[in-house]
């Protein structure tokens, strides 16, 4: 880190921001393989805010990776940088007064504590979108099992890189034995518990 920097206090503190917008901000940080169904479950979990007047913003994994984190691979070292942009992202998002849903695989167990410790972790909420990984290669929405299968995409999570499933999550939503509708109830259950919606 350069020496050089000093951290510029504003005038508008976190505080106001959220006040203005009526709301206490907060991460949904969904996490899980591909073909698990976040994107699917982050999408309606935003549509369910938005329809109670909640001020939100979706980070869609692929999406990041066309544009903030398109200089980097899917090596453990970048999945970690990848990750810890993602997390700055959102803190700059929560310190905004945003309701943050971020969908990543995010695999590994270290780099989901390092975001919820960038984040913060009375705002941090981690989703863990359970399914198991022959139902996420029977759905392959994108075809990247095959790939992976067939040796054309190397390091592909759940095939020859690890898949460290959060063991003590926040929410744990099984998308192979319930559908959309029924998990975003059980989101949004929650967030009424914790005051948060």
């Amino acid at each position: 880190m350069n020496n050089n920097l000093v951290f510029q206090a504003t005038s508008v503190s976190s505080d106001n921001r959220a006040k203005t917008k009526g709301q206490k901000p907060f991460v949904l940080w969904l996490t899980g393989l591909s073909g698990a169904g976040k994107t699917t479950v982050a999408n309606a979990i935003e549509l369910a805010l938005v329809a109670r007047g909640m001020h939100t913003y979706m980070i869609d994994g692929d999406n990041v990776r066309m544009g903030l984190c398109r200089d980097l691979g899917f090596s453990d070292a970048d999945r970690e940088e990848n990750i810890r942009r993602v997390a700055e992202v959102s803190r700059l998002f929560v310190d905004a007064g945003l309701i943050v849903i971020t969908s990543f695989i995010s695999p590994f167990e270290r780099d989901r504590a390092l975001a919820r410790g960038t984040i913060g972790e009375d705002v941090f909420i981690e989703v863990y979108i359970d399914a198991p990984l022959t139902e996420c290669e029977r759905r392959d929405p994108k075809g990247l099992y095959g790939k992976a299968r067939q040796g054309l995409i190397k390091k592909f999570t759940g095939i020859d890189s690890a898949y460290e499933a959060p063991l003590t999550p926040d929410i744990h939503l099984n998308t192979f034995e319930n559908d959309v509708s029924t998990v975003v109830f059980q989101v949004m259950a929650y967030l009424n518990e914790r005051g948060l919606a």
